[in-house]
């Protein structure tokens, strides 16, 4: 199964996650999403889309930049997995809501979304993210809970790959 990681990062914790992402998924490579064209997204089985959120509720430039490029490529028959990166006390009303937004335009280019999180372990007050009782993808929070992103990339990694086969 071809595995790409595309990503957009301002301050580097988004590109931080997709380098573990990379390091836990043999056989995958990270892209930024700023370097990525629509054939690179159509060429894989699984894709892993990650943005941080900004303010309240603004998704990464990159990605702001890059979500017709998303939402315009032909993803049928093809797996997405989504992580996001916010605060949840600071921006505790928008934590990670960029999830959202890629899932949309994942869904609007034909793909299957896997990967969905439980809430548990976080402490936020909304996320457009959070539908049902669970996260679209997987939320990170590097400036309150850093010390627990590796383990939850290992169990969402193991998850998501059991999903997408």
């Amino acid at each position: 199964m071809k595995t790409g990681i595309f990503y957009g990062s301002t301050t580097g914790n988004t590109e931080s996650a997709a380098q573990m992402l990379c390091a836990a998924i043999s056989g995958s490579h990270a892209t930024p999403i700023g370097d990525a064209e629509k054939a690179d997204l159509e060429a894989c089985d699984l894709l892993i889309l990650g943005a941080s959120t900004w303010g309240l509720g603004d998704l990464q430039d990159d990605w702001a930049d890059s979500l017709t490029l998303l939402s315009s490529a032909d993803l049928k028959g093809k797996k997405v997995a989504l992580f996001g990166l916010g605060d949840q006390e600071t921006y505790s009303g928008t934590f990670v809501d960029g999830i959202k937004e890629l899932h949309d335009a994942a869904l609007e280019a034909g793909a299957t979304i896997v990967g969905k999180c439980s809430g548990d372990g976080y402490e936020f007050q909304e996320s457009a993210a959070f539908i049902d009782g669970r996260f679209l993808g997987l939320p990170l929070d590097e400036e309150n809970q850093a010390d627990l992103t590796e383990e939850r990339i290992r169990i969402w990694v193991d998850q998501v790959l059991q999903e997408a086969k």
